[in-house]
């Protein structure tokens, strides 16, 4: 019988093409059941277009992997790597579909570590069946299936590249229409696309050996020869620096900068430095946090290896310079992991008043602030690691009483919001972060008689809200839109800390309107500011350095 199935099915040859599109179809459907079912469990279908939503998924999928297999030429190829995917998709799938796991780089190491009576364990009928079926048997028919032998390469090789083409057509013609609905749903639901294959474990697979070759990187010090320099006509007070490190926020909604809705009308009375034209390192808080704490610059930047030596924060404290980083957003990065650091977020989740779910308006940042400020002994780094305009919860950004702009999107599906609504909603977190940051400024004045003090304020990156039908932010960086490179700086300079460190600031104020900025002037910036000498410095690239006449001993800035 089986002999019969065998000489019936070899009888037809079927083109590679087909082949290919089989293997695809097979894959965007059958093995990836479970990814499916919790793709509809979290997706609200109210309406056509939810619905027409949720079926693109597997035709992405479908093009996706057609794609991918047509960049392999030979047929007996694509059958070994399409046999590879299909028996390893329906061993996930079990355990996916079973134990509702996800695959990550987390669960391939827990794989990794279990031994064998373990791995036995999991051995179960259920477990056979399901591979046989899904596995086994649509393996043997993609190895056995004829394909028709290439009679003219020219004309085999230009199928597979309009097959390639066409595929990245489909794909873009689907964001063209649901790019909102893909960038709301995987913001808000970012865990699924862990359920889907081929590309859970490829991912997996590949954050694993970066693992591993970050793990042999050796760490390297930088900055041992720092140390500070004295001032010359000094008062004797300490140095007391808040460096607030923003979140999602983007230029183009700060009134500072022009914008015209009064989002800063607290800072406007502040003696702030507005700089005009600042750009970020990356587009994703994992990417420009690390970044712009290292000495590296946005051109020549390698996160692993910035993760693997020393950092401004680092260096202020190899030089005796007092850090504390208190934390309010998804941590530091790896940027606070040598110096004191606070979870704010962790420790007071349960202040209703300020949180909610996990989540903390970014006035619990000073919780313990006053107490801190009081029994500062040397000179001092403050960093204030906000939440601030995290989407696509901007609603939740936010106390009731900071709801200026109005009509509010006040939910996490922003593609059901109106454009209007939801940069209104935005805008509600920009007014909020100029309140943080002017609460900030008037607790420094507060202690006016004791420290020297100033603050900085720099966005990690920024975000787009519709802008082209662009949402979020991630995109690389070189196709990023403006919205999201472009970011908020300002400084407030005491002014016994401008008399100190002989700061013009009309010359500052010029220079930040006129020149061009970037997270690159960080790292220097923060050494300049508490008067650090290393080789790591590059007094160029410190804000204030052009506008700061020299007065230490043994550093002259330029002019």
């Amino acid at each position: 019988m089986l002999k019969k199935i065998y000489t019936l099915f070899r009888q037809k040859a079927i083109s590679v093409s087909l082949l290919v599109s089989l293997i695809a179809f097979y894959q965007a459907t059958f093995l990836n059941f479970t990814y499916y079912k919790h793709v509809l469990s979290a997706l609200s279908i109210n309406s056509l277009d939810d619905v027409l939503f949720f079926c693109t998924m597997p035709i992405v999928v479908f093009c996706v992997i057609s794609a991918l297999l047509s960049v392999f030429i030979f047929p007996k190829l694509i059958k070994l790597i399409a046999c590879l995917l299909v028996i390893i998709g329906a061993w996930l799938s079990y355990f996916m579909s079973t134990y509702s796991i996800m695959i990550d780089r987390d669960m391939l190491q827990n794989a990794l570590d279990t031994n064998q009576a373990e791995s036995f364990a999991l051995v179960t009928p259920s477990l056979i069946i399901n591979v046989i079926i899904l596995g086994i048997l649509p393996s043997l028919l993609i190895l056995f299936v004829r394909v028709k032998p290439i009679k003219k390469w020219t004309y085999y090789l230009l199928r597979r590249m309009i097959t390639i083409i066409l595929s990245i057509a489909v794909i873009a013609l689907v964001a063209m229409f649901f790019y909102k609905n893909y960038a709301t749903f995987m913001r808000n639901n970012n865990g699924i696309i862990k359920y889907l294959m081929p590309s859970n474990y490829i991912v997996a697979v590949y954050n694993q050996y970066n693992y591993l070759q970050y793990q042999r990187i050796p760490f390297t010090e930088l900055g041992d020869d720092a140390y500070q320099v004295p001032i010359k006509n000094t008062n004797g007070q300490k140095n007391v620096m808040i460096l607030i490190v923003g979140e999602t926020a983007r230029a183009n909604n700060f009134s500072l900068g022009g914008y015209d809705k009064p989002t800063n009308s607290l800072l406007a009375k502040q003696n702030v430095i507005y700089f005009q034209n600042t750009s970020s390192c990356g587009t994703a808080t994992a990417y420009s946090l690390p970044c712009m704490f290292s000495n590296m610059t946005r051109e020549n930047y390698e996160p692993q290896l910035a993760n693997k030596q020393s950092n401004a924060l680092d260096i202020l404290q190899k030089a005796g310079i007092n850090i504390l980083w208190v934390d309010n957003d998804s941590g530091c990065k790896g940027v606070c992991d040598r110096v004191p650091n606070v979870d704010i977020t962790e420790k007071y989740k349960n202040n209703f008043k300020q949180c909610r779910d996990g989540v903390c308006y970014d006035d619990i940042l000073f919780s313990d602030l006053p107490q801190y400020l009081d029994n500062i002994k040397s000179d001092t780094l403050i960093v204030l690691h906000t939440i601030g305009s995290h989407g696509p919860t901007y609603y939740q950004r936010y106390p009731d009483e900071y709801k200026k702009f109005t009509p509010t999107c006040d939910t996490n599906e922003i593609n059901r919001c109106s454009q209007e609504a939801l940069i209104n909603t935005y805008d509600n977190t920009i007014a909020y972060t100029d309140s943080i940051i002017n609460q900030a400024i008037n607790l420094l004045k507060s202690y006016d008689d004791r420290y020297n003090t100033s603050l900085m304020y720099l966005s990690d990156h920024g975000e787009s809200l519709g802008e082209s039908n662009i949402y979020l932010h991630g995109m690389p960086y070189s196709v990023a839109p403006k919205y999201q490179t472009q970011i908020p700086l300002l400084i407030w300079l005491s002014d016994k800390y401008q008399q100190q460190e002989n700061i013009d600031t009309d010359c500052l104020s010029q220079q930040a309107k006129n020149d061009q900025f970037s997270q690159d002037n960080l790292f220097h910036s923060l050494l300049g500011m508490f008067n650090i000498k290393t080789t790591q410095y590059q007094p160029q690239l410190n804000l204030l350095s052009r506008c700061q006449i020299a007065n230490q001993g043994e550093m002259v800035k330029p002019l």
